[in-house]
């Protein structure tokens, strides 16, 4: 009985909770758009970033109806307040600034 209540709970699960809890950018991008990934990513502070190969796993693609690579989502305790997305020709045209404030508007917001 345990494992048939495991299996009719499985495809309820959110796989958002990979994510950590918190403020968190994440970075959906594709293998074959490696040359277009969001080098500065690992420069935002104040949130823990995370990158995400929707090719390798098509399941990302799907939960957070990602449409185009690159896109960047901010996450508040994995629930998306900001999303960014590339232009049509796969090139992030947000920048480290309008992310980082985004991040830093969500910090200030919790005082």
């Amino acid at each position: 009985m345990k494992k048939l209540l495991f299996f009719l709970l499985l495809p309820t699960l959110s796989f958002g909770q990979d994510f950590p809890d918190g403020l968190c950018v994440v970075e959906f991008n594709a293998s074959f758009n490696d040359a277009n990934k969001v080098s500065w990513l690992t420069k935002l502070t104040d949130c823990e970033t995370k990158r995400v190969d929707i090719a390798a796993d098509s399941r990302w693609a799907k939960e957070y109806k990602i449409v185009v690579v690159p896109t960047l989502l901010v996450l508040n305790n994995n629930e998306e307040v900001k999303r960014f997305q590339a232009n049509i020709m796969m090139t992030m045209e947000a920048t480290k600034k309008e992310v980082q404030d985004s991040v830093d508007e969500i910090v200030m917001e919790a005082f």
